[in-house]
């Protein structure tokens, strides 16, 4: 059954049924790159932050559901424009060979199929929700290597600092660390990348949820990788420790699982800095979320 309220804006059953078919058309249309994103994500540890983009997605459109009462299903004239864009965007990164454009493409077709049948004012009112999609396309390798680099280096100076401040010696090449005669490299796995990314994925729900004042958000979504990358060097100290003088065994363990519990820390930190902001008194929030 329709609420009352939706069945005046004129939805029905038929409107909501038509947008889950024309979808599920839309990813069988571009079903191999949807396979590809599904095996990168499964794969590649750094790219799987990809899994959560589902759940932030109807996240946030469960916190706007109140916005459908402001949602005539009019306007379905976009839909196709947006799917003969992704489908155009799909087709050339395929014999172009550009994965980034392939994958975004696939997205893009599967939002213009969901428009199709639900119309523009969906599209517009639940923005955020559809811009989280575009955390399903994986890093173009170029640009993950570019970051890496740096990110590495970055990562192993300032755990030299920290472990040097308290007592301990080290030896330090570019990324590699060397701690009691025994070598530590600060590798890809390590180079608080992934944290960036999942952490990133989880404050723009956060900032999406809230009804928080766009230069909040924006302030938020800025700061996020600087606290990861902090989160990522106090992950990194326990680390080289752990490969310096335990088993290697027991700091892969260590060094796999420190990865996750990171996460929710740094996110922490940022509510942390958001209530702070609260309690100074500045404005943080704005108008009812439904109404935004």
């Amino acid at each position: 059954m329709i609420p009352r309220i939706l069945a005046k804006q004129g939805w029905n059953l038929a409107h909501i049924w038509v947008a889950i078919l024309l979808a599920a058309v839309g990813v069988l249309m571009t079903l191999d790159a949807w396979k590809d994103i599904l095996l990168i994500a499964y794969v590649d540890p750094e790219m799987s932050h990809i899994v959560l983009v589902p759940v932030v997605a109807a996240y946030l459109v469960w916190v706007r559901r109140l916005r459908l009462r402001t949602c005539p299903p009019t306007g379905q004239a976009l839909g196709p424009i947006i799917v003969a864009g992704g489908a155009i965007m799909y087709l050339l990164g395929y014999y172009q060979a550009i994965q980034v454009a392939w994958h975004l493409g696939a997205v893009i077709v599967a939002v213009g199929c969901i428009v199709t049948a639900a119309g523009k004012h969906v599209l517009f009112r639940f923005a955020p929700a559809f811009a989280v999609l575009a955390f399903l396309v994986p890093v173009p390798g170029t640009l993950r290597l570019a970051l890496a680099g740096p990110l590495m280096e970055y990562g192993a100076a300032a755990t030299q600092i920290v472990l040097e401040t308290f007592g301990v010696i080290v030896d330090r090449s570019g990324n590699l660390l060397s701690v009691n005669n025994i070598p530590v490299a600060v590798a890809e796995a390590c180079n608080g990348m992934r944290m960036v990314f999942g952490l990133v994925l989880i404050v723009y729900a956060f900032a999406y949820g809230l009804p928080l004042r766009n230069s909040v958000r924006v302030f938020l979504l800025l700061a996020s990788p600087a606290v990861a990358l902090f989160c990522n060097v106090v992950r990194l100290v326990p680390t080289v420790l752990m490969y310096a003088w335990s088993t290697k065994e027991r700091a892969d363990s260590f060094h796999d699982l420190s990865g996750w519990v990171m996460l929710p820390i740094a996110f922490g930190v940022l509510y942390g800095v958001y209530m702070l902001l609260k309690w100074a008194l500045v404005p943080v929030q704005r108008l009812n979320l439904a109404y935004q």
